[in-house]
């Protein structure tokens, strides 16, 4: 009997972790049996994902710049890979403005429902809100240079949101190989070869237990959902998001590949579908990181010097799919709020979400960190937030699926482009 293709495995775990979740909430146990029994399982399968995700990233980026030529080479991949993400993340930001202000969704909050939604969630979006400002407390505006360059490696590689720090290092070892005669690194290069063997069986080890721990996230997800009443009120806004969203994964994304990467854009998605599902079940970039470049490399024969390159650079500064939600997002609160925004500071949305998606880490719920910036940028009170609080996490899911399938994209022009 044939193997059943991963994105099918997981595609069956999705559906039947919705059953579940839906038949576990009909029950007055039902939400303490699934956190007791069945999200520690969804537990290990993110913790197993990311537990891998810097090894993944330091071994396939040492190795692959090392593989090139010369580092006119390394500097060419960098600045076109970079000026594609910044000039998608802009379009993504964009389209989301146009279709919030097109829709309005926020004429369809009444104020009660307004008012039920802010005493709900106002007090976890304030500690959101205390967390950023510490964060951003006497940063001056080089700072984010700054935070790139680790001043201990191994520090930075004890927590997933310092990747672009561990990119940063492997980026000098890798180049510092490239300076190196090939006599000096051989022994280095065997190393790096032996390593990267063993980091991706490890992948292929945990891609076993994906199934079951994507069927676990979802009936988590489901049992500790707010009440439908909440979403029913947020549903304009959603699809608002989820057309957006949409409209930059098939209709960009698809003309990229199409134009540009001279690939059918119905094989592409077909190719890239377990990163894709798996996206929608972390809500992790860095979580995903491991299957997008086992899809790049292995459906849709990327060279291994660029997917090493391309997608952990991707796994961390392209965020289109919360990009586009930020603009939604803080014009709906601003619509809700009451607030009548003009077009200059429309356009500050697009400066400051694009600039804030740079380094932002790559886990779940980092949208919402990146939203109080963009609402302190144009003078809208953060606490806002909790408006759209409930919806957020299945939303979150839809947005890293697009951030993956960016990365994707990008990877698979410059897999096109001669270095």
């Amino acid at each position: 009997m044939r193997k059943l293709a991963l994105h099918w495995q997981i595609l069956i775990g999705i559906l039947l972790g919705i059953f579940f979740g839906v038949l576990s909430i009909q029950f007055n146990e039902g939400k303490e049996f699934v956190l007791d029994w069945i999200k520690p399982f969804g537990t290990i399968f993110i913790n197993l994902l990311k537990l891998i995700a810097i090894p993944l990233i330091i071994v396939s980026l040492i190795k692959g710049i090392s593989d090139l030529k010369d580092i006119t080479q390394l500097s060419s991949l960098g600045l076109k890979t970079f000026g594609l993400y910044i000039s998608t993340t802009i379009i993504a930001v964009c389209i989301g403005l146009l279709l919030v202000n097109l829709i309005q969704p926020g004429s369809f909050i009444t104020d009660n429902t307004r008012q039920e939604m802010l005493q709900s969630f106002g007090g976890e979006i304030n500690q959101k809100v205390d967390e950023v400002n510490k964060i951003n407390e006497r940063r001056g505006p080089l700072q984010v240079l700054v935070d790139i360059v680790p001043e201990n490696i191994f520090a930075a590689t004890s927590s997933n949101s310092n990747m672009l720090q561990v990119i940063f290092f492997s980026l000098l070892v890798g180049i510092a190989m490239i300076m190196l005669p090939l006599t000096q690194i051989e022994p280095l290069k065997k190393v790096l070869d032996a390593a990267n063997d063993v980091v991706l069986k490890i992948v292929d080890i945990i891609m076993l237990f994906a199934p079951y721990g994507v069927f676990a996230l979802i009936v988590t997800l489901i049992a500790e959902a707010p009440s439908t009443d909440m979403f029913k009120a947020l549903s304009i806004y959603a699809v608002t998001v989820i057309l957006g969203l949409l409209i930059m994964v098939y209709l960009i994304y698809g003309s990229f590949i199409y134009l540009f990467g001279k690939k059918n854009p119905l094989e592409y998605f077909k190719a890239i579908l377990p990163a894709q599902l798996l996206g929608i079940s972390t809500s992790s970039s860095a979580a995903t990181l491991p299957v997008t470049m086992e899809c790049a490399e292995e459906n849709l024969k990327i060279r291994k010097d660029v997917l090493s390159f391309v997608l952990p650079i991707g796994a961390t500064i392209n965020m289109d799919g919360t990009c586009l939600y930020q603009g939604v997002a803080a014009v709906f609160i601003a619509q809700v709020m009451g607030y009548d925004l003009n077009f200059s500071q429309q356009l500050s949305i697009v400066a400051t979400a694009t600039l804030a998606s740079i380094g932002a880490a790559a886990v779940p719920g980092t949208g919402i960190l990146m939203l109080v910036i963009v609402l302190e940028s144009i003078g809208v009170n953060p606490a806002g937030i909790a408006l759209i609080f409930a919806v957020d996490r299945p939303l979150d899911m839809l947005r890293t699926a697009t951030n993956v399938t960016g990365d994707l994209m990008v990877a698979t022009l410059m897999n096109k482009t001669k270095l």
